[in-house]
């Protein structure tokens, strides 16, 4: 029993060195300037945080920039090398990786993570998603009200968004009335 209570602190500090696996799904093209900025933020994080890339931690980074096809089959890349925990940078990367339910995944840069069906409420996300929006998506409102301030006379205001990426769900509905009844003069 002794010599088993000697080995726990050796177990204790196994577990704790032991490689954790860490998938990346980028919503940009690997040479953009932008995604390399946001992947070093990542990255200091990390090691801000006592993980270093080769001595705790293995990263699998997949770039792919507008297209659901490319990012469905780098999402099945990932979820197959049965990473601990994906990054997904965006919309799209976030769609695709719905196909799993057992790995954690933690999203940057998504618009409407409700509106899309990732998370049942931004309180409670529910399931194995979770992350940070763009921007709260009730500023929508706001950014109508203050259009209507500098345009007074605008009556009418249209909408262009991509059907197929579920960015801006909630917050550019074609159902939404502007102004708001009560604004209306």
């Amino acid at each position: 029993m002794l010599g088993g209570a000697a080995a726990w602190p050796l177990a204790a500090r196994a577990q704790q060195d032991r490689m954790r696996r860490i998938g990346v799904l980028m919503n940009r093209a690997e040479d953009d300037p932008e995604g390399q900025t946001r992947l070093a933020a990542f990255l200091q994080g990390l090691q801000e945080a006592g993980w270093a890339v080769g001595r705790n931690a293995r990263i699998d980074i997949r770039w792919g920039v507008g297209d659901a096809g490319l990012f469905r089959a780098f999402a099945s890349e990932l979820i197959a090398l049965a990473p601990d925990v994906i990054l997904a940078a965006g919309t799209l990367s976030v769609a695709a990786l719905q196909q799993t339910r057992s790995v954690p995944i933690v999203f940057a840069g998504v618009g409407d993570p409700v509106g899309a069906g990732f998370v049942d409420s931004l309180a409670r996300p529910g399931g194995n998603v979770t992350g940070f929006m763009n921007s709260e998506y009730s500023f929508s409102g706001k950014w109508l009200e203050l259009l209507k301030e500098i345009a007074p006379r605008v009556t009418r205001v249209g909408v262009l968004r991509d059907a197929g990426n579920p960015t801006g769900i909630a917050s550019s509905a074609p159902s939404r009335r502007w102004p708001p009844r009560s604004k209306r003069r």
